[in-house]
């Protein structure tokens, strides 16, 4: 017997030996998995902010989850679920003895496993580590680990972790993030009944959903209201009146991205810095004033709907960039007419000829040599001829978009009316290898050294357009567009953060002012009449491509400077109709007719510079400066195209190789 009962005992210790090992080897695997838990760090949405504070989009990965720390947490959102859940949560220690027995009754009873008997510490542990496979395996170490968890955690860090790591259906994890979806509420908002609705969400978050299943979600919240009704947690009053509350849910999606293409250029621009910019829960404040983005969206369609007129054709697109001169900081950016059909942002990725848009820029230039407004400009035919890059021979005779020409014009009236020939032939005067070396501040990627760009024959986008138009906005100074002021981490730190940057000056302020003056008379008088708006100063300029395939208005108030394109993605033509002056130009309009609406204390006049004069020339007024003084001894204009008329210059000029316009034959529209 006794070597029996040794044997035995022998048998024991070894087995008990290998229990040991094997729970040994376990709680090292359950440790690592319990210290995910506590060192919690869930993946959390970066929230997008307008300069107002307001709220333009969440971005995520997989799942959308607002943090909220357990202070912001209200009681009765607690309680509620406590008492639906599992009442006895403060009294045990991550495992309820009673409620496994219970739960093993039912089980034996059924000859299944039909209930868990789980607490919450149990569910927030199988939510996040554990499969809902029902076997005495996964239950053991959930039973484990909910005894861990409960030792290195206080009961409030637990419920924190559980309210914001549950699903509460429609794409929301976490409390938060569903008072905010469902209701519009941050959770110190939120009602009894709401908060019982939100309780008892975990247990379906489906087949609860308060959006598809509104008398589901409520008679589950009855049940909530009713369990801390028994439990003495409310009184018959609170009771009755959260009984009789039928709240209002929303069906919006909180994920709703109200900018969608400035959602998209954040991303690419600065996820490549931050790799968790969708997970880490960055609170990203933009340049964007989410009032003017509704415009520009508004706008957008407005030039969509004038070109249709025109052109009936499905492919038209639009784009629009609103940028504040002074600082570079983008207000609005709507880079497509439909961001559900076309995800490609127009305003920043698309390439495309100014035309006349461009042609203030020449005129600046012409300026700055030492021309007034009032200077005579010839517009006449001239022919260029020139020698390519292959040595051939060419021939550029520009015309203008009604194939007349005028004589001589000043040069306020040359660009009032968009005059090609007089804009050729000034720059001719100036020298295009000056033109161009003057054009370099204006820092456009593969600018063409050619003639051809006088005309606007050079691609940029609406972005670059804003960019170098702040040259006027910004009396002479050219800044870096801007789209994001900071960044600032799930703990409040600072991260990143931009300041408004000078790039070049590329006239004096007093110079950039007779630029102004001239293209406010554009809009008064010229191309431009269409984008007039009572009530405030505006300055612009239209531009159509040859062959209509892009049209255009580029202009700014005293504060605020708008650039809007159509055309096509494939550079078809469009109809005839489309231009910058009819299409585009009443669209600008509309864009400040409601900004003056929503802002009426906006800056309604230009500041005119120290060095900024008026004065009489022929009868007319005329503003100068000291380096575009008023012309002295010039005659009318009668007297002089009388006598121009029977001597008109028509003779070719030679041009330096690479000057001509390689595009031969190109008829660049003014409008």
């Amino acid at each position: 017997m006794s070597n029996i009962f040794q044997r035995f005992t022998k048998f024991i210790i070894i087995i008990s030996i290998g229990i040991i090992g094997a729970m040994i080897f376990a709680y090292t695997q359950i440790s690592l998995d319990a210290n995910k838990l506590i060192d919690y760090k869930p993946e959390t949405s970066s929230v997008v902010l307008d300069r107002n504070g307001n709220q333009v989009a969440y971005i995520f990965k997989d799942k959308h989850r607002l943090y909220a720390k357990y202070d912001e947490i209200p009681e009765k959102v607690v309680y509620s679920l406590i008492a639906i859940e599992d009442s006895g949560f403060f009294e045990h220690k991550g495992i309820s003895p009673e409620a496994i027995l219970r739960a093993i009754f039912k089980d034996i009873q059924a000859g299944s496993f039909v209930e868990g008997g789980s607490t919450l510490t149990q569910q927030l542990i199988k939510n996040m580590y554990l499969s809902n496979e029902k076997t005495i395996g996964r239950k053991i170490k959930e039973a484990i680990l909910a005894l861990k968890i409960e030792k290195s955690l206080t009961k409030q860090q637990i419920l924190e972790r559980y309210l914001n790591e549950i699903f509460f259906g429609n794409g929301y994890y976490g409390v938060k993030t569903a008072a905010n979806g469902y209701f519009h509420k941050n959770l110190n908002q939120l009602t009894l009944k709401e908060s019982a609705m939100l309780a008892g969400l975990p247990n379906a978050p489906s087949t609860l959903n308060p959006i598809k299943y509104y008398d589901r979600a409520l008679n589950r919240a009855d049940a909530v209201l009713f369990r801390l009704k028994s439990l003495g947690w409310i009184d018959e009053a609170q009771y009755e009146e959260a009984l009789n509350e039928r709240p209002k849910v929303y069906a919006s999606s909180l994920t709703q991205n109200l900018a969608p293409y400035v959602v998209d250029e954040i991303i690419k621009e600065y996820e490549p810095l931050f790799d968790d910019l969708r997970t880490g829960g960055y609170t990203i404040y933009t340049t964007i004033d989410i009032k003017q983005q509704e415009i520009a969206q508004e706008t957008v369609q407005n030039a969509y709907n004038n070109a249709m007129r025109y052109s009936h054709n499905a492919s038209l697109n639009a784009a629009l960039i609103s940028m504040e001169s002074s600082t570079g900081d983008i207000l609005a950016m709507v880079g497509g007419v439909d961001y559900r059909k076309s995800a490609f942002n127009r305003a920043i990725q698309a390439q495309r000829q100014p035309g006349s848009s461009f042609k203030p820029f020449i005129y600046q230039i012409a300026l700055d040599a030492g021309n007034n407004p009032a200077t005579y400009v010839h517009d006449v035919e001239k022919t260029f001829e020139y020698t390519d890059n292959n040595g051939n021979r060419k021939v550029w005779a520009p015309k203008n978009y009604d194939s007349t020409f005028k004589g001589y014009i000043t040069l306020r009236q040359a660009l009032m009316e968009s005059r090609n020939l007089a804009t050729v032939n000034l720059a001719s005067d100036l020298g295009m290898s000056n033109v161009l070396d003057k054009l370099e501040a204006l820092e456009i990627p593969n600018m063409p050294r050619d003639m051809s760009i006088v005309l606007g024959n050079l691609s940029v986008s609406p972005l670059k357009m804003a960019q170098i138009y702040s040259v006027f906005g910004n009396y002479g100074k050219m800044v870096e567009p801007r789209l994001v002021i900071k960044i600032v981490s799930r703990d409040g730190n600072v991260v990143l953060e931009t300041k408004p940057e000078v790039v070049s000056e590329f006239t004096r302020p007093e110079q950039a002012y007779l630029m102004t003056n001239i293209l406010q008379d554009v809009i008064r008088h010229g191309t431009g009449f269409g984008a007039s708006v009572d009530g405030i100063e505006l300055a612009g300029k239209t531009g159509t491509t040859n062959n209509n395939v892009d049209a255009w208005f580029c202009g700014y108030s005293p504060t605020i400077e708008t650039m809007i394109w159509v055309g096509r993605d494939d550079n078809r033509p469009m109809n005839s109709g489309v231009t910058g002056g009819v299409a585009v130009a009443p669209a600008f309009a509309y864009y400040y007719r409601k900004l003056i609406s929503i802002y009426p204390k906006i800056k309604r006049t230009f500041d005119v510079p120290a060095g900024v004069q008026y004065g009489e020339i022929n009868g007319v007024n005329e503003v100068y400066t000291d380096i575009s003084p008023l012309p002295v001894g010039q005659p009318s204009l009668s007297d002089l195209n009388a006598t121009d008329a029977n001597n008109t210059d028509k003779n070719n000029t030679l041009l330096p190789n690479n000057q001509g316009n390689t595009g031969l034959g190109i008829d660049f529209s003014s409008f």
